[in-house]
């Protein structure tokens, strides 16, 4: 029997709250006069009943408890969860960035890793340099790197920026050269976490097939995604972590399923929760705080009827002035699927000029979405430079029906054909047989 690729056993995760013992065993001199005061204080008075019934430390926080699974050589698996379920702690653990606090992990060759943009890269380092410093870090020789360099900047496509330090790198061309780096230069097992959030369909899509090469040539692929069409596309198999545990083992089909059925509790309510997947190039430049779909009455609404116009409302707040704004709609299906997109600037229409504060904007969708379960994604981006200052996946999930709200243009397929009706015009010939005959 193969011995497996990745062994995880047992391992758990606690971090500590509130700056004590963030740094393992080193304590700063004020953490140590602090707990020494705080030592004293305590000694002498007895302990009130909050204090005496009280078993657990509520500055602990285990991002992980007693996981464990095994990934087969040459196996892709799709880890999955919602945020602060543990994924990314778990991939640092694997990758050797910080230790688990319990359990032991088994890894059978070399690991290379994609955690976050900058992850691996010394920023004062040239493109060129830290292609050869990664490398290193992997093993290899200088010969080997040297082979697999112009496949790597070609993939990346930088080769202007070859000499330029990665610091002046825009986040997308860092997450290229990242993923570039780390799915060429021969690892037998790759971790990537989120690749598929920054940059273009292209490249989005040249990382897949990267990922299913990787895989046909036997090494194995752990692979973090909200997109859920781009796991099942690449993964056979799923584990789904829910507050650090791994609740699901196995296809990714049941795995996604069982995920989006969990996933999908609350997102009506309008009010985006703060653990809502969220991407952002300006931190703290603008907030998506509310997204709501009406009906055509007016009412806020859960299900729409089959043909019925979507007005979806979208209130955010701006914490200082954008003169070259556009707000995005996207429609997807909860496996991740993007349906369509709408934009403020469609149609050549100039970008928004917004003060800080809040605002509401309201788009009307002239659509025909065929009967499916869809959810909502939010975008505030500038038109100049195409950064973006907040955009939240999964904001609101819908339903559209089958049946038309009047008249007799009901969905009558069993199975949903597609996933837009669009405005067709349709003709004519009756009889070209026999016109063909004479």
């Amino acid at each position: 029997m193969t011995s497996a690729a990745i062994s995880i056993r047992g391992v758990s995760k606690r971090y500590q709250l509130g700056g004590a013992g963030e740094h393992g065993d080193y304590r700063t001199l004020r953490e140590s006069i602090m707990s020494a005061v705080g030592g004293l204080a305590r000694r002498g008075r007895t302990p009130d009943a909050t204090e005496k019934g009280n078993t657990s430390d509520s500055s602990e926080l285990w991002a992980l408890r007693d996981v464990s699974f095994d990934v087969a050589p040459g196996e892709v698996v799709g880890l999955i969860g919602r945020n602060g379920a543990g994924k990314s702690t778990l991939l640092k653990v694997l990758s050797r960035i910080t230790p688990p606090t319990g359990g032991r992990v088994g890894l059978r060759g070399r690991v290379g890793s994609l955690l976050e943009v900058g992850t691996g890269f010394h920023p004062e380092l040239t493109g060129r340099e830290n292609i050869y410093l990664n490398g290193a870090i992997l093993g290899m020789s200088g010969r080997e790197i040297g082979r697999k360099f112009d496949e790597i900047t070609a993939f990346a496509e930088i080769e202007r920026f070859l000499d330029t330090p990665v610091k002046r790198y825009s986040s997308g061309m860092y997450t290229r050269l990242a993923f570039a780096v780390a799915s060429h230069l021969e690892p037998e097992i790759l971790i990537v976490d989120e690749v598929l959030a920054v940059g273009d369909a292209q490249f989005q899509a040249k990382c897949l097939g990267r990922m299913n090469q990787v895989s046909r040539e036997g090494r194995t692929v752990l692979f973090v995604s909200h997109n859920m069409a781009a796991l099942k596309a690449l993964c056979t198999r799923g584990v789904l972590l829910e507050a650090g545990c791994v609740v699901h083992d196995g296809g990714i089909d049941e795995a996604v399923n069982r995920y989006l059925a969990t996933g999908s509790r609350g997102t009506q309510a309008g009010v985006i929760p703060d653990d809502a997947p969220r991407y952002s190039d300006v931190p703290g430049e603008a907030r998506v705080r509310t997204v709501r779909l009406q009906d055509r009455k007016g009412t806020d609404a859960e299900q729409v009827y089959f043909g019925e116009p979507l007005r979806i409302g979208i209130k955010c707040e701006l914490a200082r002035p954008i003169v070259d704004a556009q707000i995005e709609i996207s429609l997807s299906t909860l496996d991740g699927t993007h349906v369509i997109c709408s934009t403020t600037s469609d149609g050549g229409r100039p970008p928004l000029s917004l003060p800080a504060g809040t605002h509401e904007f309201w788009a009307t969708l002239d659509v025909v979405l065929l009967p499916r379960d869809y959810t909502i994604d939010v975008g505030i981006h500038h038109v100049s430079n195409g950064a973006t200052a907040d955009f939240v996946q999964r904001t609101l999930n819908f339903t559209v029906l089958r049946v038309a709200e009047q008249g007799d243009d009901h969905y009558r397929w069993p199975k949903t054909r597609g996933l837009v009706r669009a405005p067709t015009r349709w003709s004519s010939r009756p009889g070209i047989e026999s016109e063909a005959q004479a």
